[in-house]
């Protein structure tokens, strides 16, 4: 008998000791270390309290930072959710369907590409002498358009962006593809029955019936662009100027180069804290869980 009651725990104890040791373990660690001021190659640590979480509301290149995090969550949910659903919808559709497996292949595949091939590849689409980009400004009359793009401060984030969106559009379109074809065809032919159009039926049927995969979508996209990193790393390394820093990237440099590492642990924290709070007006927004 006892071993029947004991028996649902001993199957759940692997996953939670994992959990444990490799997820809230790391967590609390990082927020212990966040209170010292030290570097890998010292053999002491000095306490400091707060004093790394106050030198943040005086570093301008962190607020940077957290501009462009917020700036590419913003893209990310137009391109890779707005835009992936309407993509998925279109590629769903009757017209679409008999090209639509090789339409799914082209968008899927910069997934598959590695980051610091697809970052060779931006770097030569915008390059200022040689790049497509300028040269296709020039072709259709747009000459004056043309410039630096990884640059200059004012384009550079954006570039890095765009680069974001063309390698994560497609992998967002294809969870949406999977939750549309899980809607019930019958849905879509009452509608047409009654008189709706294409764009009605959007509305009304797939965006309802795909709000638990939005949820899904929207959670992964903002966590991507909170994470951001190898993109921004590989095209400029945060500059010029720090124009281009995000706060992965910026946390890499406090670490890794700077040897900060009780202020990079503050600012990883920051990162968490921003992801927690992302995830709670997610789910208040969504509703997750209820039926609509």
């Amino acid at each position: 008998m006892v071993y029947k009651k004991t028996t649902p725990y001993l199957f759940i104890l692997p996953g939670l000791i994992i959990v444990l040791v490799f997820i809230y373990y790391p967590v609390i660690e990082n927020i212990y270390s966040s209170l010292f001021s030290w570097t890998p190659f010292s053999d002491t640590r000095e306490f400091v309290q707060l004093h790394n979480y106050s030198r943040l509301f005086d570093d301008s290149i962190f607020f940077t930072a957290i501009k462009n995090n917020l700036i590419h969550s913003v893209i990310s949910l137009l391109i890779q959710v707005f835009g992936a659903l309407v993509l998925a919808a279109i590629l769903e559709d009757t017209v679409f369907r008999k090209f639509s497996p090789l339409l799914r292949t082209v968008y899927f595949f910069p997934v598959l590409i590695p980051i610091t091939v697809t970052g060779l590849l931006f770097s030569f689409i915008y390059n200022p002498q040689i790049g497509l980009l300028n040269k296709a400004l020039d072709v259709i009359g747009l000459g004056q358009y043309t410039t630096g793009w990884l640059g200059e401060s004012g384009t550079a984030f954006y570039a890095v962006a765009a680069m974001g969106q063309w390698i994560g559009l497609g992998y967002t379109t294809m969870l949406f593809i999977v939750a549309i074809q899980n809607i019930p065809q019958e849905l879509y032919e009452a509608a047409k029955i009654d008189g709706c159009n294409k764009i009605q039926s959007f509305f009304y049927i797939t965006l309802p019936q795909v709000k638990e995969m939005a949820f899904v979508v929207v959670i992964f996209t903002l966590s991507q662009s909170m994470l951001t990193f190898a993109d921004v790393y590989v095209l400029t390394k945060g500059g010029p100027g720090n124009s281009t820093q995000v706060l992965s990237t910026y946390l890499y440099q406090k670490a890794f180069v700077d040897n900060e590492m009780g202020y990079a642990s503050a600012i990883a924290n920051i990162i968490f804290l921003i992801s927690i709070v992302f995830y709670i007006i997610q789910s208040k927004l969504f509703k997750s869980g209820e039926r609509v």
